[in-house]
């Protein structure tokens, strides 16, 4: 039985055991293993945010923020996995009925029943005024019809968030994978986080109860689509300090071993300089994270736009610091010999999901200008 994992100490201890061993084979094979999955159920990892009347901790969001990046500081793969099923977990817990939370906080707090979250589209990625999925009311309740693409976890999911264009604006619905209509079509060969199980999911007549709908008909766009996305944002800004801080590890543990005409690599002060940048930006990126935890947890709105800083800041030196891990490994930092490959492949994905940086920095210059005296 693996030990419950409550804090950073014993995250890491989980992730060193656990997955740091196996990471680079599953990112060859293309998908995280039941063996695996068991394990972080056990840990508690999946939602540990959810009240204990479910089976979660009552976690912080700081606590969570720091066992995101634990986690992908292994596997980014993995940790893609906890920011999906944290995404449905609070979306069921802050606006599903009581019935519906009944149903499934437990599940989803011991992992007997994992969520993915379908928002993008084929032509339309995550830009929601293209989205084209829709779903139709009738007396008994809804009809969807449409494709989402890019759906982590969507092989391995029990029940899909699916945002679908109703009447009126965009509806958040509970649909299980078990549902009539809903077929799974594995995404592989990707550039990275190649094991987080991507596919795309086709719902065709897919007929759902009318408590399927999340929240009160046309309340989804502006309250629990920008909070769940909030949500999958400070996860990936998590694991985008874990890239950091992977990258860290695996570079300072190779320039300590590898010698260059008989001096030691860590000696070379252009290394020395790489590593040093390395130490500051993870603390910075760990430190912006934690102030998004931090207004989450005080209730603050402002926690919004400290995660979209939060995120293009980590997500921006992840992709410059593992290119420079593969260059301090040289050669053999193209092989699956050194985590330092993944890490490149991995963080080129963290620029890109929930948010581009494009679309982050347009957001916090936005910012800028609302602070103006």
């Amino acid at each position: 039985m693996t030990a419950r994992v409550t804090d950073r100490r014993s995250a890491r201890e989980f992730v060193d055991a656990h997955i740091v061993p196996h990471a680079d084979a599953w990112d060859l094979d293309g998908r995280v293993p039941e063996d695996l999955i068991r394990k972080v159920s056990e840990a508690g990892l999946w939602a540990p945010f959810l009240p204990e009347e479910y089976g979660g901790a009552g976690m912080d969001w700081v606590r969570v923020g720091e066992l995101h990046e634990e986690v992908g500081r292994g596997c980014s793969s993995v940790r893609s996995l906890l920011t999906v099923h944290t995404m449905l977990s609070w979306t069921v817990q802050r606006w599903a009925t009581p019935a519906q939370r009944e149903q499934w906080g437990p599940a989803l707090a011991s992992g007997r029943a994992l969520g993915a979250f379908c928002l993008s589209e084929p032509g339309a990625g995550s830009d929601t005024s293209g989205i084209a999925t829709t779903a139709a009311e009738t007396d008994r309740g809804w009809v969807i019809n449409g494709t989402k693409k890019w759906t982590t976890n969507g092989r391995r999911a029990d029940v899909y968030l699916v945002f679908a264009r109703t009447a009126n604006s965009i509806g958040a619905f509970l649909v299980p994978r078990s549902t009539p209509g809903v077929r799974v079509r594995p995404i592989e060969e990707i550039l990275g986080t190649r094991a987080s199980m991507l596919a795309e999911i086709t719902f065709e007549d897919v007929e759902l109860e009318r408590d399927a709908l999340l929240g009160p008909s046309g309340f989804t766009a502006g309250m629990v689509l920008t909070g769940t996305l909030d949500l999958g944002r400070y996860s990936v800004a998590a694991g985008s300090v874990g890239i950091v801080q992977g990258c860290l590890e695996a570079c300072a543990a190779y320039a300590a071993k590898r010698e260059v005409g008989g001096r030691p690599l860590r000696d070379l002060p252009l290394i020395q300089a790489k590593l040093s940048d390395m130490v500051t930006d993870a603390r910075a990126a760990r430190l912006l994270l934690a102030e998004a935890g931090r207004l989450k947890d005080a209730g603050d709105s402002a926690t919004l736009m400290a995660t979209w800083i939060a995120k293009y800041f980590a997500s921006t030196a992840a992709a410059r610091h593992a290119s420079e891990a593969v260059q301090i490994h040289g050669a053999n930092g193209f092989t699956p010999d050194y985590p330092v490959a993944r890490f490149y492949r991995d963080a080129k994905v963290m620029e890109i999901i929930e948010g581009s940086n494009e679309i982050q920095r347009m957001t916090i210059a936005g910012q800028a200008d609302r602070e103006k005296p």
